[in-house]
């Protein structure tokens, strides 16, 4: 492929050549001044700025696939009240609670939160029937520093009486040695009052507040027909109020649900629910809700040498060429291109290699 050839677009390598070129100007109603030679101009033409060019490079490039998705603190729980009695004290929505801490008050008398997946179901005290239950109570004893009985098991003895006799103690509870399920709230780790649903002197056996985690998520309501972008584990480009950052895909929903516009109409696709967690918890600018874009991983070509877009020539006849710059001498090669991203393209062509130079617009 030839210079003489082929026929070339770009916009900012256009060369101009002046030849006996004549300049006539009107001066007022009826003076002419006409130029006949370059040569007589007093000031001389800037020469063209030298092309702008950049390496060939191997690299690792991949394609993405952006989805929208919304910052927050993942998926609500209801916290129901199952001790009797009148609520005497709520946590202020936004606040955190760990374990042993007062998730509310029932009649004077803390609601702490205890750790755990497996609900307790009832009351545990000395000659119970072993099980796992006992285990998870030994287990947030211990932790609180309410220990005696070695380590947590499935058995409830003597030892496991007088430590929940010492922590009904601590609490301001009547020290009978029975744990009741009601005693506490059981979650799985730290959470993050979202909302209150009960009112001081209202009744304790119906909502009281409603939590989520305390890590910030994305969820990403995904078309059910790209599910296949989101894998658990795999990592994310996440950007969020103008900043960008990284994050992991921690579950991806298994149950399609009918898409709605911002305006609560169907849109006609059906989608699930990813959740991504965020590498920093700050990005965003502290803001617990916003927009967010998530940039999914959809293919990844590795070791290719790439060069930037701009390098591209548009052939007239189709397809694409980049100019060689060869200490000077400068010729055309055509290319085959396949990924883009990021302002790069991979490219394969004839005598193309890492380190060749190619002119470019970027």
């Amino acid at each position: 492929m030839s210079e003489q050839s082929t026929h070339r677009r770009r916009g900012h390598r256009t060369r101009w050549v002046v030849g006996a070129a004549v300049l006539v100007v009107v001066l007022g109603t009826g003076s002419v001044v006409v130029l006949t030679n370059a040569s007589e101009a007093q000031t001389p033409a800037a020469p063209p700025a030298p092309a702008a060019t950049a390496a060939v490079a191997k690299a690792d490039l991949s394609e993405q696939e952006d989805a929208g998705g919304t910052l927050g603190f993942g998926a609500e729980t209801d916290v129901p009240g199952r001790k009797p009695g009148t609520v005497t004290s709520l946590p202020p929505a936004g606040s955190t609670i760990t374990q042993g801490q007062t998730v509310y008050g029932v009649d004077a008398a803390p609601v702490p939160l205890f750790y755990g997946t497996l609900p307790f179901y009832r009351d545990l005290s000395a000659g119970v029937a072993d099980g796992p239950d006992v285990q998870v109570l030994e287990t947030n004893l211990q932790q609180l520093g309410y220990g005696g009985f070695g380590a947590p098991d499935k058995k409830f003895t003597g030892a496991t009486a007088a430590a929940v006799k010492k922590w009904q103690k601590a609490q301001g509870l009547p020290q009978t040695g029975t744990f009741t399920p009601a005693d506490v709230v059981l979650a799985a780790g730290p959470i993050r009052v979202s909302a209150v649903t009960a009112t001081l002197g209202g009744p304790a056996t119906g909502p009281v507040l409603k939590t989520t985690g305390t890590d910030k998520v994305v969820e990403v309501r995904l078309d059910v027909a790209k599910q296949s972008l989101a894998k658990a584990g795999d990592q994310v480009t996440v950007e969020i109020n103008g900043g960008s950052g990284t994050g992991k895909v921690l579950d991806v929903g298994r149950t399609a649900v009918a898409d709605k516009d911002t305006n609560g109409q169907p849109t006609g696709k059906s989608v699930i629910t990813v959740t991504v967690k965020l590498d920093d918890p700050n990005l965003g600018g502290g803001l617990d809700s916003a927009p967010a874009t998530v940039h999914f991983t959809k293919a990844v070509h590795k070791d290719v040498l790439v060069v930037p877009v701009g390098a591209l020539l548009a052939l007239a006849e189709g397809g694409y060429a980049v100019e060689v710059d060869d200490g000077g001498t400068r010729r055309l090669v055509a290319v085959k291109t396949g990924l883009f991203s990021g302002g790069k393209v991979e490219v394969t062509g004839s005598g193309l290699a890492a380190g060749v130079k190619v002119v470019t617009t970027s």
